[in-house]
């Protein structure tokens, strides 16, 4: 085991031997070496547990587990020889270990499917877990999403905005990475009808449709007035578009990040993904992060 760095902010990667991990291990570097902080690639072995450590040296791990975490660091030190790596093994199942090692971390990364995945399957069962139980934010990175972009490009931060319940964690969120990337905010307010007009049946008076979508336009400025006013060097595209979830999905092709929210909840009653959260997950073209708040 390397020696912790000094660094004051480290990014994590899970990481299992997976192309999606060797993905998400080199999207973090990249997000490291951006943020100036250091990297830290943890492998989850839960067979070797005493009840008592919480961390294996490197000679305790079987063989397996030994090339994951070197090939992965082999993989990240090739493209940035000056980042400062260090690798662990965590003596507790993938998603209670993954969780509990992001608590000192900036942020989580981890990818799309790990080693048990089906084919067909856009995201496994511990990068879901993982992304409703963090108290930090979790990135999912897709392998194909990797090698086209790298190290998360300069196009768009699209992110998520519930104009009548904006929340200040995953705007300041998203506003950080556009500054760190030299890149926009696009912000997305996915809004819906009224349930009276679905009653009613029939088409939607154009009329009500435009007086609606302008109201909606007007909240999403005020949301956006605070962080607008915070990061004036970041420019912003509002976008207002009906039904949150598919708005965001599309808006994700070419940018380089998607955040969306996730409340935090202090009793551990299971993942707390919300619809559009748990939807752009699967289907985004571009990685996404996950964000905690209250």
């Amino acid at each position: 085991m390397s020696e912790r760095s000094e660094l004051r902010s480290t990014v994590l990667a899970g990481v299992d031997g997976s192309p999606q991990s060797t993905a998400a291990a080199r999207w973090a570097a990249a997000e490291a070496v951006r943020r100036g902080a250091s990297l830290r690639l943890v492998h989850a072995w839960p067979w070797l547990t005493d009840g008592v450590s919480s961390y294996a040296e490197p000679d305790d791990l079987p063989e397996a587990a030994q090339r994951t975490l070197a090939e992965a660091a082999e993989a990240v030190r090739a493209r940035h020889p000056e980042l400062a790596v260090q690798t662990d093994a965590v003596l507790d199942s993938p998603i209670d270990g993954l969780v509990a090692a992001a608590a000192d971390a900036e942020l989580l990364v981890l990818g799309s499917r790990g080693r048990g995945g089906f084919t067909g399957l856009l995201l496994g069962s511990v990068s879901m877990s993982v992304a409703g139980r963090s108290g930090v934010p979790v990135i999912v990175v897709r392998e194909a999403v990797e090698a086209a972009d790298g190290a998360g490009g300069a196009g768009e931060v699209v992110v998520g905005v519930d104009a009548h319940a904006p929340e200040e964690e995953v705007l300041a969120f998203a506003f950080r990475e556009a500054a760190l990337r030299g890149a926009r905010v696009r912000a997305v307010h996915g809004w819906e009808l009224p349930p009276l007009f679905g009653y009613a049946g029939g088409a939607v008076p154009a009329a009500e449709v435009e007086q609606s979508e302008a109201l909606e336009a007007k909240l999403l400025s005020l949301a956006l007035a605070g962080p607008r006013e915070r990061h004036p060097q970041v420019a912003v595209v509002e976008d207002v578009r009906l039904g949150a979830a598919r708005a965001l999905v599309e808006a994700s092709a070419g940018a380089s990040l998607v955040v969306v929210g996730r409340r935090h909840r202090s009793l551990d009653l299971g993942p707390r993904l919300g619809r559009v959260a748990h939807a752009v997950l699967h289907h985004a073209e571009a990685p996404v992060a996950v964000v905690p708040h209250p």
